[in-house]
Order: structure tokens, then sequence, then C-alpha cells
């Protein structure tokens, strides 16, 4: 079984604070303000929540390669074998 990282360093692209948070398991995070310059983060296109697009370590589901409803993404399973 794959061991899924809960924690994630938060990089804001707009002045480069990082902050360490830990990542909701039931939940996507869409929206995040920065601590430092208080933009308000979404996610890139494309990406699930801001912890794909600004993180260190990609959100629960996608570590457990799932999509953000919590339903297997065979898409992708199948391109990374």
């Amino acid at each position: 079984m794959k061991t899924i990282l809960l924690e994630s360093d938060l990089i804001c692209p707009l002045c480069g604070f990082i902050k360490k948070e830990r990542m909701p398991t039931d939940a996507c995070l869409y929206f995040y303000e920065c601590t430092n310059c208080h933009s308000l983060l979404r996610p890139k296109s494309g990406d699930c929540c801001v912890f794909c697009s600004y993180g260190t370590v990609a959100c629960p589901p996608r570590q457990a390669e799932l999509d953000c409803c919590g339903q297997r993404n065979f898409h992708d399973s199948a391109n990374n074998k």
C-alpha cells in the first residue's frame, strides 16, 4: 500500500512565502490565503486544488491516484504503467 503524505509546503507564487500546511483527506482546497501577502490563491487550470498547483506534495487523492471526487482515475493510472 502506498504511503500518503499529509503535509505539503505551499509556496505563494506572488511573494515566494512558504508555509507548511496539513492537507485535508476528505476534500480539496480550492482557495488559500497567503499568510504573508494575503493574496488569494486558486488552483492553476487543470489542477484540482492549491496543493497540486503550489505545494511540494500533491494532494492525498492525487497521491492515491484518485480524482477529486474519490474515484479511481483510470486514465492517469494507465499512463503511469
